[in-house]
């Protein structure tokens, strides 16, 4: 339990001063041009010659692909079983996580499917058909097959960031513990796929990004509802007549 003397949650002003911070760091790292001199370290004109390694593939790619789904499962799951740490939230917060969680994914999901970007492997500098072209040029194609921004896989990582919200109301250290958790996850699976060439950095820097957002726009609203129903009057109980 926490101290009465310490507050339990982080206050809003320094969440939404962490999220436009981390914002505005990722606008600089756009405009420096340090995706291309990155992938430089691992590409040349004959391509990523990591591309099919056992490693940055077989292990970080192709058998984390189906665990994300499964933990989300198991957040769906501990909604009316929950174990663990999940028994001491409240119902609402478990919801809250189970559907922060989705939400992310889906979010990052819906926005490659709209993207134009390539992935590094398919630039002429790098073997492929394509230029660079910046992922902000929205309706700018660069000669490739696009739908490489943000990083998806990344966000199996990213995505349950959301955890940090949900528990910060009652476990702070727990919140923390998460939040380093998902975000060390997101960040080797997105190294994972720098090396092969199928991302640049900031595409998992943005993941990590729009993940965070999600969640703590989800959590402002069940914050707010979780308000709301604390302040709504009890009915009064008519009493019965006295003989």
């Amino acid at each position: 339990m926490t101290s009465p003397s310490r507050p339990a949650v982080s206050s809003p002003s320094r969440l939404f001063f962490w999220s436009v911070a981390s914002l505005l760091l990722l606008l600089t790292w756009d405009a420096s041009g340090l995706d291309l001199t990155l992938a430089r370290w691992f590409g040349s004109a004959s391509g990523f010659a990591l591309e099919n390694h056992w490693f940055w593939r077989g292990v970080l790619h192709d058998n984390m692909r189906p665990l994300p789904w499964l933990f989300e499962g198991a957040l769906l799951i501990g909604i009316a079983r929950p174990v663990g740490p999940l028994r001491h939230l409240p119902a609402s917060r478990r919801v809250q996580l189970a559907l922060t969680t989705l939400l992310a994914l889906l979010v990052v999901a819906d926005i490659k499917l709209h993207s134009h970007t390539s992935c590094p492997w398919s630039l002429h500098e790098f073997g492929g058909v394509a230029s660079h072209v910046s992922h902000w040029a929205w309706g700018v194609r660069d000669g490739g097959d696009g739908g490489c921004f943000p990083a998806g896989h990344a966000s199996a990582g990213f995505a349950f960031v959301g955890g940090f919200f949900a528990f910060r109301h009652a476990l702070p250290g727990t919140a923390r513990r998460w939040l380093l958790g998902s975000m060390l996850a997101g960040l080797l699976l997105g190294l994972a796929q720098q090396v092969r060439g199928a991302h640049y950095m900031s595409h998992t820097l943005w993941t990590a990004w729009f993940c965070w957002a999600s969640a703590a726009t989800l959590d402002l609203g069940f914050t707010w509802l979780a308000r709301l129903t604390s302040q709504k009057p009890r009915p009064v109980q008519a009493q019965a007549p006295g003989l």
